[in-house]
């Protein structure tokens, strides 16, 4: 019975740690954009790199 003397406080910091967290968040714009993520992920935005001969295809002139 005594040990809810110690748990029920320190709960209640627990919850207020993370009400204050959850603020923060709000607060530093984490929750401004939740559908960009999402479809960043689907786009592709790889560069196309500029086209060389494979390795493959100067090794086969040199031998012929």
């Amino acid at each position: 019975m005594e040990v809810l003397y110690l748990l029920i406080p320190l709960s209640l910091v627990l919850v207020g740690v993370i009400i204050w967290i959850f603020l923060w968040a709000i607060r530093s714009g984490q929750f401004d954009d939740m559908e960009g993520p999402a479809h960043r992920i689907l786009m592709d935005d790889d560069d196309i790199p500029d086209e060389q001969p494979a390795q493959d295809e100067k090794t086969d002139k040199n031998h012929s």
